[in-house]
């Protein structure tokens, strides 16, 4: 016992409630009275009486007391190495700001039950800062600059914790990325329009988070950064993660292409772990595009959930605490899990979700017609996926009972208005430009008018038309608005549910977004259905096992 105290494994409650009640088994049930002295003259005077067997007795007595002592100090010192070990963990681990970029993005309003969905961003950084980062990335010349974010995706939990989806977007995606402060230097970045993976530069992981946010709509709960010396350890923890590859497959150096992972396979099934994962997760080339790259990664990802669940990590102290061990040292998380108890209650709510409910995708996107090295997002398809993301709408169709309760339970209860139209003020802002489309002249005005027709007297268009989001949202600064905002978007037919309390108002405004840019009534779309996933997302369920890789044909060896 004193040697697993040393050697830092700390007991489950259920192991120090049972060596407590084992001390307490060798204690007296009931205290006993002190024998009274032996008076002068008998058995020698002065000496207790009782003979050899009461002697015997007292040294019984010492032995059980000495050794509940030593038992006590074992446990003792177990619970204390167990508390220090469980530091030393929350001392692995790296923290940062969950944003650090403008956002408006509103957290979901909760189902019926009173729950939320959770939403996780995972960014990949192919940080060079370190020699061990260096030597699994190559590339020295590019030591001390600033990462960029190469893996990105969206972990989307139902509100009932019955389903996931796993969304990716492209790294050369063109979005516009907000304006962000750096929270270690305080250097503030402007507003621009560039590839997604350049965010993570930008202020590190909470300007990602907010571009995310403004891309899509959704609230983002936390982010977790993990670099290549951290995939690697991974990787090793949990013993190997099968893939699948259609034909020999070497991911090198060609005439027409320089660069290369250096994954090295057979055709077939394999196990890979260490460097040869990471190679699995940056290769491109051989798989012909970055989006095929992203379905490796799904793939890759699915499987290794596959393989944790069948380990069933949670009951094998050993593994736990070895993964426990490699996640501390290899992930940078937002602050707010930044503990160990707290990322051990995410895991838990992520493995509650059965396989066969996971779903991944591949944001739909298109050409850019700026760089043909480039996608942008494809506005229809994209924008459906977003929808169903923010509604907790199922990507999968195995539970469409379950689907059709949770869009049940998302109806937004409607509030009388604490003020007639014609004394309500309310500002419309354009926000109709993307990052490949010019915003659409007069759009603000436009919706003025079509309110001022409504009895909004008081209506006013802003000018600017630098803005740039999406959906239509109509937004409002306190709860004694609410009502007066969802009689705004009543009057242009903008569903209830676009309707959302924002700081970043001083009354109620309407954000006329992308998604209509053209009339004056808001464009009415069926609510999307379990399952209904746009086309183009490229989706995989968690539980197909069948997947295997094509190779690029100058890959092919």
């Amino acid at each position: 016992m004193l040697a697993q105290a040393g050697e830092g494994r700390a007991l489950s409650q259920s192991e120090v409630r049972g060596q407590a009640a084992a001390v307490e088994d060798t204690m007296p049930l009931t205290p006993r009275p002190p024998a009274a002295p032996d008076g002068p003259g008998r058995h020698g005077g002065g000496r207790r009486s009782g003979g050899p067997k009461a002697d015997r007795r007292r040294r019984r007595r010492r032995v059980l007391r000495w050794s509940a002592i030593v038992l006590a100090v074992a446990i003792l010192g177990t619970v204390a190495t167990g508390y220090l070990y469980y530091e030393h963990l929350n001392g692995n681990i790296r923290k940062g700001e969950r944003s650090s970029g403008d956002s408006t993005a509103q957290k979901a309003r909760p189902n019926a039950a009173g729950q939320t969905p959770l939403n996780i961003l995972l960014i990949g950084s192919d940080s060079r800062n370190s020699d061990e980062n260096v030597k699994l990335g190559g590339a020295r010349y590019d030591r001390g600059s600033p990462p960029l974010g190469d893996v990105q995706m969206l972990i989307h939990l139902s509100a009932d914790r019955s389903s996931a989806a796993i969304v990716s977007i492209p790294r050369d995606t063109r979005v516009d990325i907000p304006r962000c402060t750096d929270p270690r230097t305080g250097r503030v970045y402007p507003p621009t329009t560039g590839i997604i993976n350049t965010s993570l530069a930008r202020g590190g992981a909470g300007c990602t988070l907010a571009t995310w946010q403004n891309l899509t709509g959704i609230y983002i709960d936390h982010w977790m950064t993990i670099d290549f010396a951290g995939v690697v350890k991974m990787a090793d923890a949990i013993g190997g993660v099968e893939v699948c590859v259609n034909q020999n497959v070497w991911d090198r150096s060609t005439a027409a292409q320089r660069g290369g992972s250096g994954l090295k396979l057979t055709a077939g099934r394999h196990k890979v772990k260490g460097v040869q994962a990471l190679q699995w997760l940056r290769t491109r080339h051989a798989w012909g595009s970055d989006l095929m790259r992203a379905r490796a990664q799904h793939m890759y990802l699915n499987s290794m959930i596959r393989t944790l669940k069948h380990q069933n990590v949670f009951t094998d102290t050993g593994r736990l605490m070895n993964l426990a061990e490699a996640a501390t040292n290899s992930l940078t998380v937002s602050k707010e899990i930044g503990t160990v108890k707290k990322l051990y209650d995410l895991s838990k709510e992520l493995k509650s979700v059965p396989t066969d409910r996971i779903t991944s995708v591949t944001m739909p996107n298109l050409p850019d017609p700026q760089n043909s090295d480039h996608v942008v997002p494809d506005r229809t398809g994209a924008g459906r996926l977003w929808q169903m993301l923010r509604d907790d709408v199922p990507l999968d169709k195995n539970s469409q009972g379950a689907g059709a309760r949770q869009a049940a339970s998302k109806s937004t209860p409607a509030k009388a208005p604490s003020l007639s139209p014609d004394r309500l003020g309310v500002l419309v802002q354009n926000a109709t430009r993307t990052g490949t489309q010019a915003p659409v002249s007069g759009r603000a005005r436009e919706i003025t008018q079509a309110l001022a027709q409504q009895g909004y007297a008081r209506a006013s268009a802003d000018t600017a038309e630098t803005l740039s989001q999406d959906t239509t949202v109509v937004r409002y600064p306190s709860a004694d608005l609410e009502g007066d905002a969802q009689a705004v978007a009543k009057a242009l037919g903008i569903p209830l549910t676009a309707v959302k309390r924002s700081t970043d108002v001083s009354g109620v405004t309407v954000v006329v977004g992308a998604d209509w840019r053209t009339g004056t009534a808001y464009p009415r779309q069926a609510p999307p259905k379990a399952g209904d996933i746009p086309s183009g997302a490229d989706a995989i369920n968690g539980s197909d096992d069948s997947r295997c890789m094509d190779v690029y044909k100058p890959y092919q060896w």
